[in-house]
């Protein structure tokens, strides 16, 4: 098979898996037995057997219809019983998620980066701005542009572990010592919750699909994964896309009629497609943005004036940066990764002028060259904002004055790699790579004849070089002095 039709036959299979995983008590139906494996009738099987757990898959709403009703399993049953067998030994479920991450971008990567902008962000950046962005239990969660949709499962995990520690405390013990019917209330408040949150928009089906098994992958929350070209003019999209929008977040469809009646989300953490090479120059699509329309200096006072006139092209992400305050209920956050032309070209003045009126910029961060290397080079930073409401702007634009505050900055020198993506590891003065226990890693050599251990051996591990925890932690005690309250 070529790439692409061959990874959305993985795709097909890894479902399976979750779906025999989660259908507890029933015996498991995903494994291929050595002698399956290798000989024809077994392999038939193995085929047989699969198919019927596709089936299911295929049934199930909740997925929001990655599958359509005739499709098939293609891979014959040679390759189907040897990926079987070698997926068999595995939960995935259970499975660490940096670790399922890490292989699922690996396999997106190789298949599905597309030519629209589209490269994807590390993972200590995503998991470092969602704990800055700290979304809570209740909060409905958006990006915008989910790509593999790596930004909303790490939202996602960031809340069940409140979840978590929220659940623990009201039953008075840790989760390892739950019972069943605890556990079984700890699925069903996840699931409640993931229902209703976590909203990913992309323009590219096949990402909408990548991203859908990512969130399923991680606890579920597929259902709101909904492909659209989110810059069209909102009485534009289509109408199953209204429809699913609008069911999942509890509104009448005919209350989304323009880019004035959008702001739905509490947070938003996204990278929106960047570059010069894929401009909008779709007149109603600009007309929706103020920061499609030229806008003058002012000169010496420093202030922009937007004038009637439309730029005649607007790279993307200067539209998603409106589009995403548009999309923002009045007070909701994000936590946007933005070229940083953005934030210091002359000749974008007007943007920065933009930002200031309409939202509070609550962080800078100054991202490392090589963050998106080995594919990008773009030097980026990572945006916090939080929607003003209609009255504080009312209040400043009465005034005359702009409301004084403290701005968060910092920048990041060390990302734990290099410009060809090879880990860097922190070393001690001497030059030395630094070794530390690994607790996850003890082995046992042998025993004594009465059963007691002989020896054992800690195995060491080297630390990453990567400053991306930290902020997190000195952000949190920033955010405390300033009395900002999320």
């Amino acid at each position: 098979m070529q790439k692409q039709p061959a990874f959305f036959e993985l795709l097909k299979v890894i479902f399976c898996k979750i779906e025999d995983e989660r259908n507890i008590p029933e015996p498991l139906e995903f494994y291929a037995t050595s002698r399956e494996r290798n000989n024809p009738d077994g392999q038939l099987s193995v085929k047989k057997r699969i198919s019927k757990i596709f089936a299911r898959v295929k049934n199930q709403k909740k997925h929001g219809k990655i599958f359509d009703a005739n499709e098939e399993l293609l891979l014959t049953p040679r390759s189907l019983a040897y990926i079987v067998s070698e997926l068999q030994k595995y939960s995935l479920l259970n499975t660490n998620v940096d670790i399922k991450g890490k292989a699922y971008e690996e396999i997106v990567g190789a298949n599905l980066r597309g030519d629209r902008g589209e490269f994807f962000t590390p993972r200590n950046i995503m998991k470092m701005v969602v704990a800055m962005i700290n979304p809570t239990i209740k909060e409905r969660v958006l990006d915008s542009s989910c790509g593999t949709g790596g930004f909303l499962v790490n939202a996602m995990t960031h809340v069940i572990i409140a979840l978590e520690d929220q659940l623990a405390a009201d039953i008075g013990k840790p989760k390892p010592e739950w019972s069943n019917d605890e556990l079984r209330l700890y699925q069903e408040r996840i699931a409640d919750m993931t229902k209703t949150n976590y909203f990913g928009f992309d323009i590219n089906p096949d990402l909408v699909k990548a991203t859908k098994m990512n969130m399923v992958m991680n606890n579920d929350g597929s259902g709101n994964i909904l492909q659209t070209n989110s810059l069209l003019p909102p009485h534009e999209w289509t109408d199953a896309f209204k429809s699913k929008l609008a069911e999942a977040l509890g509104i009448d469809k005919g209350s989304i009629r323009n880019h004035r009646t959008i702001g739905f989300f509490d947070v938003i953490v996204t990278n929106p497609p960047f570059g010069s090479k894929i401009p909008i120059k779709d007149e109603s699509i600009l007309k929706q943005f103020e920061l499609a329309h030229i806008w003058e200096d002012k000169g010496k006072t420093g202030d922009w004036a937007m004038t009637e006139r439309l730029q005649s092209s607007v790279p993307p992400e200067i539209l998603f940066i409106e589009r995403c305050v548009q999309f923002l209920k009045p007070g909701g956050r994000m936590g946007i990764v933005l070229p940083d032309s953005i934030l210091g070209s002359p000749g974008l003045g007007y943007i920065r002028e933009w930002l200031i009126r309409n939202t509070k910029i609550i962080a800078s961060l100054d991202l490392h060259v090589d963050t998106f290397q080995p594919r990008n080079g773009t030097q980026t930073s990572v945006l916090f904002l939080q929607k003003k409401t209609q009255e504080q702007k009312d209040k400043e634009e009465k005034s005359g004055t702009m409301a004084d505050y403290n701005i968060f900055m910092a920048m990041l020198e060390k990302i734990g790699h290099d410009k060809r993506g090879n880990p860097l590891f922190k070393r001690d003065k001497s030059g030395n790579e630094i070794l530390v226990p690994d607790p996850n890693n003890i082995q046992v050599l042998g025993s004594t004849a009465e059963g007691g251990t002989a020896a054992s051996l800690e195995r060491k591990t080297k630390l990453l070089d990567d400053q991306t925890p930290e902020v997190p932690r000195i952000f949190t005690g920033w955010k405390r002095r300033e009395g900002i309250a999320w």
